[in-house]
């Protein structure tokens, strides 16, 4: 059976059908769903009921799992190579409203892409529907290429070799959270990322924004930030929006290159949540000429998030979650890493 590719938004997105992930996908079926994912930036494949095991195969066929830090510092209840973005703790009961682990999950309903702020950045995301919230959680995604075409030509010069400091503490910051350890503030320092990247695979430029997105090297900070907020508040007018609401069962990949998403609030008295995102990363190279590059096309590295499947998601209701953390322009992508994010 040929997989079946429907745009669902005039700028960005598809549906696919007449591929089962809960089997092993062939080589002739990847290659198209990858076509279609580099062309749409997002991906949703409708009835899919895979368990834990199936939706982090299927993510793996993108690149090897990341290790994912502490971040909030609190006891972790998975493993260290399974990131954990829930409102469970280490045995399983609700967290109060007031810990620090739900404050920081709190940053996940402001603009972003998924570890910009990492050295090597987030290729894409996975995220599954395995319980839905009674009301809310939906999840937008902004097409950044699409705003990038949208600039006037002058502004688009203006733009092209700009480079950006990325920090998970700027964006948690905006939400009053900055319980980090010492440990996060060592494995985490900021990074520069390219404003302007080259999108190899569609052949198109794209901006690169997100609210861990702090300031503009070489600017004044107050200067650098002002055009931040101008550039996300232009990237994510309506017509570059798709709002996506979730059927039980969907699986839902975006390619975090070339969009911004952002989780939408949901009934948190509704049931269970958890969400589970394999992602994948790659480097952050500039590929206009005389522009300075982040990194080196060695610098590869890849990494998924994933979820567990008897909950909901805290991004988007109940869900289970896989990311990709990507490649910037166009090097090899190496690992991948997973989360599970759970929401009572």
């Amino acid at each position: 059976m040929a997989v079946e590719v429907t745009p669902i938004h005039p700028m960005l997105g598809a549906e696919v059908r007449g591929v089962d992930l809960t089997c092993t996908v062939p080589p002739e079926l990847f290659a198209e769903i990858e076509v279609a994912f580099n062309r749409h930036g997002i991906l949703v494949f409708p009835e899919q009921p895979v368990t834990d095991k199936q939706q982090l195969a299927f993510s793996r066929l993108f690149g090897p799992l990341e290790v994912n830090p502490n971040y909030a510092g609190a006891k972790m209840r998975l493993r260290p190579d399974i990131a954990d973005i829930s409102n469970l703790d280490a045995e399983g009961r609700v967290l109060a409203r007031d810990d620090s682990r739900n404050l920081f999950n709190l940053g996940n309903q402001l603009w972003h892409t998924d570890s910009s702020f990492k050295r090597i950045p987030a290729k894409c995301s996975l995220l599954s529907a395995r319980e839905l919230p009674s009301s809310g959680g939906e999840t937008e995604f902004a097409d950044m290429r699409a705003a990038w075409d949208a600039l006037p030509a002058a502004r688009k010069r203006e733009f092209e070799c700009l480079v950006v400091e990325h920090s998970i503490f700027r964006s948690r910051s905006q939400i009053g959270f900055g319980d980090f350890n010492d440990e996060i503030h060592r494995e985490l320092p900021p990074v520069p990322q390219a404003l302007v990247r080259h999108h190899p695979a569609s052949c198109r430029t794209s901006l690169y924004l997100a609210s861990h997105a702090s300031h503009i090297i070489g600017w004044p900070v107050e200067k650098g930030r002002a055009l931040i907020e101008e550039l996300i508040a232009f990237a994510t007018q309506p017509q570059f929006v798709y709002q996506h609401r979730w059927r039980l069962g969907d699986l839902v990949m975006w390619d975090n290159r070339c969009t911004m998403h952002r989780g939408r609030p949901y009934d948190e008295r509704s049931a269970a949540c958890c969400t589970v995102r394999p992602s994948r990363t790659g480097p952050t190279r500039s590929s206009r000429k005389g522009c300075r590059q982040a990194l080196r096309p060695e610098d590869t590295l890849s990494s998924i998030v994933y979820q567990p499947s008897d909950r909901g998601i805290g991004l988007s209701g109940n869900l289970a979650a896989s990311s990709v953390h990507g490649l910037n322009i166009c090097a090899p992508l190496a690992r991948t890493s997973a989360i599970f994010l759970v929401t009572r």
